[in-house]
Parts: C-alpha cells; structure tokens; sequence
C-alpha cells in the first residue's frame, strides 16, 4: 500500500476507472454478440441496425482509449465482412 497521499489517491483513481472501462467492454462485448447471433439467424434487418450499434461502440472504446484505433478498424471490418455475407 503507498505511504504518500498522491499515491492512495491514484490507487483509487485508478480502481474507479478500471470498472468504469470494464462496464464499457461488456458492452461493446454484448453489442458484437447480438450482431452476431443476429447474423447466425440470417435476420438481415436486425443486423444491419446492430451492425451500426456495435460499430457507435467500437468508435467510442476508441474515444475513451479503452480500445487502439487498429484494434477497433480491424474488428468493424470483420463485422462488415459477415454483414456482406449475409446479403
């Protein structure tokens, strides 16, 4: 445990953060799973608007630097290429 203040403040910080970005990848997680389970039902509809759900969220994983940038355009193109799939 730190000794100085500056120190505790930053353990704390830091924990207060860590489960603010965890929420945010579970939701990004959940969004890429119900684009994906809507793929697996052939729902083209359904998917093309979770397909722009899931993509808002991969941006702004990138935006809070939850996620690298590369990380994210690799991932939104895998979801484009079973988007293309589907059709």
């Amino acid at each position: 445990m730190p000794n100085i203040k500056s120190a505790k403040k930053r353990v704390r910080v830091t924990e207060k953060k860590t489960l603010i970005n965890l929420s945010h990848k579970t939701a990004l997680k959940t969004a890429i799973k119900k684009f994906e389970a809507a793929v697996e039902a052939g729902d083209r509809d359904n998917a093309k608007v979770l397909f722009n759900e899931a993509v808002k969220k991969l941006d702004q994983s990138v935006n809070r630097n939850i996620l690298h940038k590369n990380n994210a355009a690799r991932k939104k193109s895998q979801l484009a290429l079973k988007l293309a799939k589907l059709a």
